[in-house]
């Protein structure tokens, strides 16, 4: 029997030890941070409903107005219009306006040429009229030397 085989006994103990502390320190922190966002969802939630009825109450004043010079359905037609082209409008700003956009206004990669072309924009960058000084059209201006594609020959 070895020297130091009766501490591999105690090493393990004292690392379920540690692992048990971690783990009920763990527990606790996130059973306190749950608490805290329960209750925020609870607050949220409940000033969403609250916002809800809100809006119903300013509805029915807004129907109940126009009820006093109109007849009641038509009061209440009317604000049934002003609440669905409400959604409406808000709709439009939460969703994106073209197929490859997204709700900021960025562009899906790889969609951006076909977009620019059904908007009226370009493609691709502009070509030029004319080709630079010196070559003749359908040529290719040879690479410089240093270019570090152009192969060296040594002869």
């Amino acid at each position: 029997m070895k020297p130091l085989d009766h501490l591999e006994h105690l090493d393990k103990h004292l690392v379920d030890e540690l692992a048990q502390v971690a783990r009920e320190t763990v527990r606790d922190e996130l059973r306190e941070q749950t608490r805290k966002q329960r209750r925020k969802a609870a607050l949220y939630a409940a000033s969403g409903a609250l916002a809800l009825y809100a809006g119903a109450a300013l509805a029915l004043a807004v129907g109940l107005a126009l009820a006093l010079g109109l007849p009641d359905w038509a009061a209440a037609l009317i604000t049934a219009v002003i609440l669905g082209v409400a959604a409406f409008v808000l709709r439009g700003m939460a969703r994106p306006s073209r197929p490859g956009e997204h709700a900021a206004g960025t562009r899906l990669p790889g969609r951006a040429g076909a977009d620019q072309a059904a908007a009226g924009g370009m493609p691709y960058p502009p070509v030029p009229p004319a080709p630079p000084a010196g070559t003749a059209p359908g040529t290719v201006p040879p690479r410089p030397a240093d270019d570090p594609d152009v192969p060296h020959h040594r002869a």
